[in-house]
């Protein structure tokens, strides 16, 4: 990297990284075809509640607010070559200002028991919610549960370690950053992949839903012995709409009886 002589790096322009980015990442997908560069679709860094959630959650505490800005223009220069997630751990490399990417790894601690097992009983009763989950969608009315500070599904900055190899000497250096940011970058297209990093079955909260959804099934079913479901129960149970000559669903909403 070149340098004025009054010691101060010479300002990189925002097409020279690029450049340099792509140049590297050529380079390294001939050795390794496999890699995983973070590709961000449009300028916005989370297009879903996901992704908007884990952003907001690091940008509200204060030990973070001042310093995770600092990877945003690495995410949309597209200087984050290779990124992956997998349980409790990010890593990634990082095109900075030197030849050879930076490699950063953060480590994530899991869900307490005590938090995951408060969640796990609050969801119970609540399988719509839990089914826009599994699509990727966020369930509305577990909003509070989810996003409770200090017991809720996202990390504090407590439980969030990270390292880098590069030089700076801030405790969180803009290739941390970049890499915290891609994270919610990742959940736009995967929302499982926050229960992977977190280290909880995302089919827990389905599996207790489902359990709550089944006793309440039983107890339904005690006062008609050898009962079939009908269409209408079906149809109410799913949300769906039956057309037996068409032999064919859809979803439909139902108002509750008077």
């Amino acid at each position: 990297m070149g340098y004025y002589y009054w010691g101060f790096p010479r300002y990189v322009t925002v097409g020279e990284k690029r450049a340099k980015a792509q140049k590297k990442l050529a380079q390294l997908k001939k050795k390794n075809p496999n890699i995983t560069p973070l590709v961000l679709n449009g300028t916005r860094l989370a297009r879903t509640w996901w992704g908007m959630a884990w952003n907001t959650n690091l940008e509200k505490y204060a030990d973070y607010s001042n310093r995770i800005g600092r990877g945003r223009s690495y995410i949309r220069n597209g200087c984050v070559l290779n990124f992956k997630i997998n349980p409790g751990e990010v890593t990634s490399l990082v095109q900075g200002t030197s030849s050879r990417p930076y490699e950063v790894v953060v480590k994530i601690k899991p869900l307490k028991k005590e938090a995951w097992s408060e969640i796990k009983k609050q969801c119970e009763g609540r399988i719509e919610s839990l089914q826009e989950l599994i699509e990727g969608r966020f369930p509305k009315n577990l909003v509070e549960i989810f996003t409770a500070k200090g017991k809720g599904l996202f990390p504090s900055p407590k439980e969030i370690k990270f390292n880098c190899s590069c030089p700076d000497w801030a405790s969180m250096c803009k290739h941390v950053a970049a890499t915290l940011y891609g994270v919610g970058v990742k959940l736009d297209d995967d929302p499982k992949l926050f229960f992977l990093l977190r280290k909880a079955e995302m089919d827990d909260l389905i599996t207790e839903a489902l359990r709550d959804k089944s006793r309440k099934m039983l107890k339904k079913a005690e006062k008609k012995t050898a009962r079939v479901i009908d269409d209408l129960d079906a149809a109410k149970m799913f949300n769906i709409d039956i057309d037996e000559k068409a032999g064919s669903v859809k979803r439909r909403r139902y108002n509750k009886r008077k």
